[in-house]
């Protein structure tokens, strides 16, 4: 089976490639909510992005209130499922926090989904708060986690992840005169299914990364301690033999016998300090 190994080379813990691909797939179609709101906002006459909450449209009042709370409890098993399934893939400490955090996020969209803002009462309310700060902060730990594959992608997921929370706190303390009540919650809330999709993109173009093999099929996959440790074998066989090849020419040099060799291959200093791949 073809796998990858685990990043925190934990013992016996690997990633099979369809659960690698399941796990980027079920972040993509986090997508899906976009799809769902605007077939929502569309059936519900007057509703106002700038104005109203996104979970006015799982309430009685809008026509498409069963299609809504559908997607909120759909985006909380792909929140959650792509988390489990890829956090063998994430690095450290950030890919573990971010696996608590996302859970969170997921968890709490599915109490928004099943308990609607206007019969939900307090549940409802956890449920959004529990949403809104675990994507935020979910984003910045994934950005901690994807980081060392790319530090352009864990870039941007750590200013998703801001945003999120910026936008959060700003819902949340009524600070909400710039872009209007509903356009601040949508700032915190959107910034999830975006950073997630990014990260999958990332994660699956850089799986073959992550499988280090052993030149003509020598063995397993090597795991990132092992690739460490043979970098700096590498590196050591490689200063060894500039030493050497600089030795060597001092040794021509100082016995005088090295111009007309010279002249037919001339020593090049800066080809000596070169690794292999620059050559």
């Amino acid at each position: 089976m073809d796998t990858v190994t685990d990043p925190d080379d934990t013992p016996g813990t690997s990633l099979s490639r369809t659960r690698y691909l399941a796990g980027a797939a079920l972040w993509v179609l986090t997508l899906q909510f976009f799809v769902v709101e605007a077939v929502a906002v569309a059936r519900f006459g007057g509703y106002s992005r700038i104005d109203q909450a996104i979970s006015d449209l799982g309430t009685d009042l809008s026509p498409a209130a069963g299609l809504m709370n559908a997607s909120f409890v759909a985006q909380a098993v792909l929140v959650v499922g792509g988390a489990v399934l890829l956090h063998p893939a994430l690095v450290g400490l950030g890919g573990r926090l971010s696996l608590v955090l996302l859970t969170a996020a997921g968890a709490g969209a599915l109490l928004v989904g099943l308990f609607p803002s206007d019969a939900g009462g307090a549940t409802h309310t956890i449920g959004a708060v529990l949403y809104l700060l675990g994507s935020g902060l979910g984003l910045i730990a994934l950005a901690y986690g994807v980081r060392p594959r790319s530090e352009a992608v864990g870039t941007v997921l750590a200013l998703l992840g801001l945003l999120g929370v910026i936008g959060t706190i700003f819902f949340g303390t009524g600070v909400t005169q710039l872009l209007g009540y509903g356009g601040m919650e949508r700032v915190g809330g959107y910034v999830l299914p975006i950073g997630l999709t990014v990260a999958a993109v990332l994660l699956v173009r850089q799986r073959d990364d992550w499988q280090v093999v052993l030149p003509a099929g020598e063995g397993a996959p090597l795991t990132r301690r092992q690739r460490r440790e043979l970098e700096k074998a590498e590196a050591f066989d490689r200063a060894r033999e500039r030493d050497e090849a600089l030795e060597a020419h001092a040794r021509r040099q100082a016995a005088g016998s090295g111009p007309a060799d010279d002249e037919d291959e001339p020593f090049d200093e800066e080809a000596a300090w070169r690794t292999p791949r620059q050559r």
